[in-house]
């Protein structure tokens, strides 16, 4: 306890410094980040494939690419993100001066997970810095090898006060949910997402949750099936299954399913030749305790194609699973694996309410000829984010906010989001010392004379030109005159 509290107080020591709110010092740390990105490049890819066994060229594309990309949005927009924005105004308050500054929250807490263990720590990460904030990492430990990274290389680019790292596994973990942070972003499950949101509580400490769930994926009978599975068979399958926001299962009608399963089988074959084990693009399930886990969720299930497996190296075959019943094991948790469940329904109606009888997911896919449909899907489901004949692709997007709602999670990163999420959007108002008399409005003793005043000037819109603030000084004059 005493070694976390140390951590805390060292970083909010360092964040009531001040040096962390100045852009020039915001810029360096980004700075630095980038630098570690381009010279750390294989350590980093290293230690992912050591935990997840992903080739370097799929490493590069989901754990540095988008960061790269983050950091150049970031540097690019940050002085204007950070300048005061200016809000319209009243009649009352024409003279004055009104803006949102956005301001630090603190010290911050950011809990990583295992499946893009280092991505989903830099990501959070730059936005906390970016909005001027003091921040504690913490690396999953199922990911053993890139946490080691992390707490490695972190020191060595970035200020060691106020972006500590710190290592470790449950007990850590609970332990520093103990301290006083001023806002915690997890990304995990919503198990351990009740633990932090109640942790939380205690200090009142405002919470982004990055949680997960059964995204579902519904396939339209006028759609491109070729298509369509090709896409679905990237998202679902890639670092193997194991990916917050990938299909979790399908809807569709069963005059298709057998449909679906030959286009996946081909779009496997395509990507990963006839032998998945030796593709240097499969990964594994991060460890044992994983694997059997959704070896267990496979138990009595119809396997369509896969089925594959190997303890020792943690190998889950690409799977699909047919004729599945809404009431299987497989249907009640998210699979986080390469098993790919098809649930039958009849018609697009079918499937909304199917969606919205459970929890609401993190995403949500439609494939349809008809944009009229996918809208309807949207209009009448809800979930963290949607997309239509793709999925995963409204996460690369960073102008939209990344998050979940209900069960999947709260509060949204990503771009300019990360930056709002790290601030406090302060109300500022100066005013100065003059035209005291028009002020009368709202002193003692009250009368309908001034509530009709205060009528005019709150509710009246105004012209915000010349003429118009010619005629503001005419009427607060008048006013004045008046109510002496």
């Amino acid at each position: 306890m005493e070694r976390m509290q140390q951590v805390v107080w060292r970083a909010r020591a360092a964040f009531n410094s001040g040096r962390s709110r100045a852009l020039e010092f915001r810029m360096q740390q980004l700075k630095a980040l980038k630098q570690m990105l381009q010279e750390k490049e294989k350590d980093i890819l290293a230690a992912i494939r050591a935990d997840l066994h992903k080739s370097e060229p799929n490493a590069y594309c989901h754990e540095i690419l988008g960061l790269l990309g983050e950091l150049a949005l970031v540097m690019d927009k940050l002085k204007s993100w950070a300048a005061p924005q200016p809000v319209k105004k009243n009649l009352l308050t024409m003279r004055d001066e009104a803006y949102i500054f956005p301001e630090p929250l603190g010290v911050v807490l950011i809990i990583g997970a295992w499946n893009y263990p280092f991505a989903l720590v830099i990501q959070p990460l730059i936005g906390a810095i970016a909005a001027g904030n003091a921040v504690v990492v913490k690396p999953s430990e199922i990911s053993w090898n890139t946490s080691q990274l992390l707490a490695d290389l972190l020191p060595q680019y970035l200020d060691q006060e106020l972006y500590p790292v710190v290592t470790g596994g449950v007990s850590e973990t609970t332990e520093l949910l103990t301290q006083r942070f001023d806002h915690i972003l997890y990304t995990g499950n919503s198990t351990v997402g009740k633990i932090v949101m109640a942790a939380a509580a205690k200090y009142l400490t405002p919470v982004t949750l990055e949680l997960g769930g059964k995204s579902p994926c519904y396939i339209d009978t006028d759609c491109d099936l070729a298509v369509a599975c090709r896409r679905i068979t990237w998202g679902k399958y890639m670092n193997c299954g194991q990916t917050c926001i990938a299909p979790d299962y399908i809807l569709c009608n069963p005059s298709i399913q057998s449909s679906v399963v030959e286009n996946i089988k081909a779009a496997l074959q395509e990507f990963y030749g006839e032998d998945v084990k030796s593709s240097p693009d499969y990964e594994r399930v991060v460890n044992k305790h994983h694997f059997r886990r959704i070896l267990g969720l496979m138990e009595g299930q119809t396997i369509a194609h896969g089925g594959e497996v190997d303890e020792a190296s943690c190998f889950i075959a690409p799977t699909i699973l047919t004729d599945v019943s809404p009431e299987s094991k497989v249907m009640e948790e998210e699979i986080f694996g390469p098993v790919l469940p098809i649930v039958t329904v009849d018609n697009v109606d079918e499937a909304i309410e199917f969606i919205n009888r459970r929890e609401k997911p993190l995403a949500l896919y439609v494939f349809s000829n008809s944009k009229k449909l996918i809208k309807r899907v949207i209009s009448e489901t809800s979930s963290g984010g949607v997309t239509g004949n793709d999925v995963i692709m409204h996460y690369l997007l960073s102008t939209l906010p990344f998050g979940g709602v209900g069960n999947s999670g709260m509060g949204a990163y990503h771009g300019k989001h990360s930056f709002e999420t790290f601030s406090h959007h302060r109300s500022c108002l100066i005013k100065d010392l003059k035209m005291e008399s028009t002020n009368k409005l709202r002193y003692p003793p009250g009368s309908m004379k001034k509530v009709n005043w205060a009528k005019f000037f709150l509710l009246k819109r105004f012209n915000r030109g010349r003429v118009g603030l010619v005629a503001l000084v005419l009427l607060g004059i008048v006013a004045a005159l008046v109510l002496k």
